[in-house]
């Protein structure tokens, strides 16, 4: 065909002229005039580069290059039609979400989600990668998933529509989870603010996130409060791996305050000033109000709410 776009309606008044064999059966089906299939025929050959009907006796018959096009129309016109009903903000969901998250959003929030859905709403699908939350917000960025689940601290806020991700982002608070010091356990004295906390634990090791740095920021800006660099030795992504480490008496470091602590481990919670984990679920601008990616933000806002 020439480099030039066809008129979805005209290949919609081919496949009604491959059916009826008659201009006129075609403009009284269509509602419009004869010479209006006449014209739009013509102009769809000239756009094939290929001549599309020939004469039938009184009426007119396809070509081979009219039927193969005519072949090509159905399944494009179905998917033109498939992509409407998508779009209908008014349509039942249906289709694949795909969403990055960081790890500790799977257990309490997306895999309860995905349950949900397999249940009642078998048509909307969810594919799930496990990332940090720059990298999570870098594949939304490049449009390679169409929801990212994210988190900052009080104290290390993130911006999500500045610096590299300059495009319109909105963001919905999902949740507030307090942060502790996680410290082997020890007699002695345990409460006290958080930069009296911090300064009893100078001379230690500390362990901080392998894969962002919002954590050690926290760390520092507290540490610094407290008069003394951090030695940070020990770097790990998962929590359960850090309270490992902690119980090999690598070092301490920030865990979750509502997280069950391992034996052997204890949370010393940090107040004046409090660490706060902040997540969200962040979707580019104008995009959340398609059908199943709004239904599963709504059931990931009520799942992270109970």
């Amino acid at each position: 065909m020439n480099d030039v776009r066809v008129d979805p309606r005209r290949l919609e008044l081919l496949l009604e002229l491959s059916r009826l064999g008659s201009m006129r059966e075609v403009a009284e089906a269509t509602h419009v005039t004869t010479s209006t299939v006449s014209q739009q025929i013509a102009a769809l050959a000239r756009e094939a580069g290929a001549p599309l009907i020939e004469p039938d006796g009184r009426r007119v018959r396809l070509t081979p290059a009219g039927r193969r096009l005519a072949g090509h129309a159905v399944t494009i016109l179905a998917s033109i039609e498939a992509a409407r009903r998508d779009l209908d903000p008014a349509a039942a969901p249906a289709g694949t979400v795909r969403v990055a998250a960081f790890a500790t959003a799977f257990r309490p929030v997306l895999l309860p989600v995905a349950r949900i859905l397999a249940e009642r709403q078998p048509e909307v699908r969810l594919h799930l990668l496990e990332h940090e939350p720059a990298e999570a917000l870098g594949l939304l960025a490049d449009d390679q998933v169409d929801l990212a689940l994210t988190y900052d601290y009080n104290l290390a806020p993130a911006g999500f529509g500045h610096g590299p991700y300059r495009q319109q982002m909105n963001s919905q608070p999902l949740g507030r989870t307090p942060w502790s010091l996680g410290t082997p356990s020890a007699p002695g004295r345990a409460g006290g603010t958080a930069v009296e906390v911090f300064r009893r634990y100078r001379d230690h090791a500390w362990i901080v996130n392998s894969r962002n740095t919002a954590d050690e920021e926290v760390v520092r800006i507290i540490a610094s409060l407290a008069d003394f660099e951090p030695r940070i030795t020990q770097r790990a992504d998962s929590l359960d791996l850090v309270q490992d480490m902690i119980l090999a008496g690598l070092g301490v470091g920030l865990l979750p305050a509502g997280r069950p602590a391992a034996r052997g481990v204890t949370l010393r919670r940090l107040r004046q000033p409090e660490v706060i984990q902040r997540s969200y679920a962040v979707t580019r601008g104008g995009h959340a109000a398609w059908p199943p990616l709004a239904l599963v933000l709504r059931l990931i806002a009520e799942t992270a709410a109970c």
